[in-house]
């Protein structure tokens, strides 16, 4: 029976697009997408969610290997090994031209109910089903068979990971680890269902030294919910292209079960892209203050200042702590340098306070966390507050006198506020941003691989940005961020936005914003991920920004 041709609504969706806007997606972790499976089966026929998942698998396969002159699957032991089944009873029903074989790492005696009749759909589809785990007496070694045929693949054959779900809850060993490897080595097309096999859905990881085989797929395809993992940790280094699809159920996917954080998708973004009013003028963005810049450090307060005006900031102050650096930028002589605020100034600004800060910082942070209405705390800044309970103290107070506060720690900074290491924010980077907004009462933004953003707010969920390469990894480049944050907060002050979801403040917004931004930029100029420094992207930011037409979608 041939495959229904693809809808609107039956297609999948790319989850991680350079180009476009759109609504965050809700982001569900193996026990959440296990009770949202038995919500939705409960309103559908027996296998209906399995076939969809079979049909989903199979129509993205096609797409993705056309001139494919062989499929091979590789099914696991539960429901993710039953979605395998039933891709190869299509794939072999809709492609007579095409081998399709399937090894199937299970038993019959063990198998769930909906797998099993899958497996029998595909056997009688005419499939070859090789077991691995219980071959017949006097049989080769059929698990070496596959691997020697797996890592000698070469680009006509396509291989779909259906062995692991995202139930798996240790690092893979044995068969298991050999097939994976055996896989990573050779050519194959790789198409992974729900996650690449031996990744870690929940938080992209494994402990902390834990060196386990994962399948690095072409692409990956979400079905349901998409798993946090998929987009941090190891997550974004493995799943290639991210597809998702809800099977059909539509707008009842997001709300049956509460989600445990966000991918976003540049919809904050979108909506800070709209043309500037022709009656605007510098003082209509409010003021900006750089506070930083110690010996030797200067350019970190440079960058940070020069990244706030490339986007939108009206007047950028830069009040160097080094009393004997230069007096100027001389690639950026709209800077205003010289001079420190004072109160009055301080209590209406947007303050970007730690950017090569150094020790000075500390001494300037109480005045900064009692008076200044939107700080900004970076670098040094961080530092300082994560030795003196003092200042996590007046950092704390700020929430109830209504001053709002940014957090924008790397892991190790992190680790320093939280009391931990670098091996435990890693191991759970949700958590650690969630323990950063609510311990702190401020938005918290975690840099990494899937940066993250979390407001204190009640309700509020964490996001995960969708965009940024390695080539963010140099020097600078979170100073630059830092005045991303700071340009589009003090125009939030003054164009607020209505919130996007429960508990988003300007803060959550401009975070989020500046962090897409941030990402977006460097791919379209290091597409590759090769080492971007930190001035070029500066550069990049405003030659980006004007660019750009208003999104259809904001």
């Amino acid at each position: 029976m041939p495959m229904p041709a693809f809808t609107p609504c039956s297609a999948p969706r790319r989850l991680l697009e350079e180009g476009g806007y759109a609504d965050a997606v809700d982001l569900h972790d193996a026990a959440h997408a296990a009770e949202l499976e038995r919500v939705l089966a409960s309103t559908r026929a027996p296998l209906a969610l399995m076939q969809a998942a079979g049909l989903a698998v199979a129509r993205l396969a096609r797409a993705m290997t056309p001139h494919a002159r062989r499929v091979r699957v590789l099914a696991g032991p539960g429901n993710n090994g039953g979605d395998g089944f039933e891709a190869a009873a299509r794939l072999k029903a809709d492609w007579p031209d095409v081998h399709i074989d399937l090894a199937w790492l299970g038993h019959p005696a063990s198998q769930p109910g909906d797998a099993a009749a899958s497996r029998l759909r595909a056997e009688a589809a005419g499939v070859a089903i090789t077991e691995l785990d219980h071959p017949p007496t006097g049989a080769a070694d059929r698990l070496a068979t596959w691997c020697a045929e797996l890592a000698q693949a070469d680009g006509d054959t396509l291989v779909i990971d259906a062995l692991l779900g995202r139930g798996l809850n240790r690092p893979v060993s044995g068969d298991l680890a050999r097939l994976i490897d055996a896989l990573n080595t050779g050519a194959a097309r790789v198409l992974s269902v729900d996650l690449p096999s031996g990744l870690n859905g929940d938080v992209g990881v494994w402990p902390d030294g834990v060196d386990a085989p994962i399948v690095r797929a072409d692409t990956t395809l979400a079905l349901l919910s998409p798993s946090p993992g998929l987009c941090t940790g190891m997550g974004r280094d493995v799943v290639g292209e991210l597809w998702w699809h809800d099977l059909g159920t539509g707008s009842a996917t997001p709300h049956a079960v509460a989600a445990q954080a966000r991918l976003a998708r540049g919809s904050a973004l979108a909506r800070l892209l709209q043309p500037r009013p022709h009656r605007q003028h510098k003082g209509s963005v409010g003021d900006l203050w750089v506070i930083g810049g110690d010996v030797a450090m200067q350019g970190a307060a440079w960058l940070a200042a020069r990244a706030a005006l490339e986007c939108g900031a009206g007047r950028v102050h830069v009040d160097l702590l080094d009393a004997q650096g230069l007096g100027l930028d001389p690639g950026q002589p709209e800077l205003m340098v010289g001079r420190c605020a004072d109160r009055d100034e301080l209590a209406r600004a947007t303050v970007i306070a730690g950017c090569g800060g150094g020790p000075a910082i500390a001494a300037r942070l109480p005045e900064l966390l009692s008076t200044t209405a939107r700080l900004v705390l970076d670098a040094d800044a961080l530092n300082a507050i994560a030795r003196d309970t003092n200042l996590q103290d007046r950092l704390r107070e700020r929430s109830a006198r209504g001053q709002a506060s940014v957090l924008t720690p790397h892991p190790l900074e992190a680790a320093r506020l939280l009391g931990s290491d670098v091996a435990a924010v890693q191991a759970d980077r949700l958590a650690a941003v969630r323990a950063l907004a609510t311990s702190y009462r401020c938005t918290a933004l975690l840099k990494g691989s899937g940066t993250l953003v979390c407001s204190a707010s009640s309700g509020a969920l964490p996001t995960i940005n969708g965009s940024g390469n390695a080539a963010l990894a140099t020097p600078g480049s979170g100073d630059v961020l830092a005045g991303v944050i700071g340009a589009f907060w003090s125009q939030l002050a003054i164009r607020p936005l209505v919130e996007e979801g429960p508990g988003d403040d300007a803060a959550t917004l401009a975070t989020r914003a500046a962090v897409d931004l941030h990402g977006r930029v460097a791919q379209s100029m290091s597409h590759r991920g090769a080492a971007l420094p930190a001035s070029r992207l500066v550069s990049g930011l405003g030659d980006w920004l004007r660019r750009q037409a208003p999104p259809r979608s904001a």
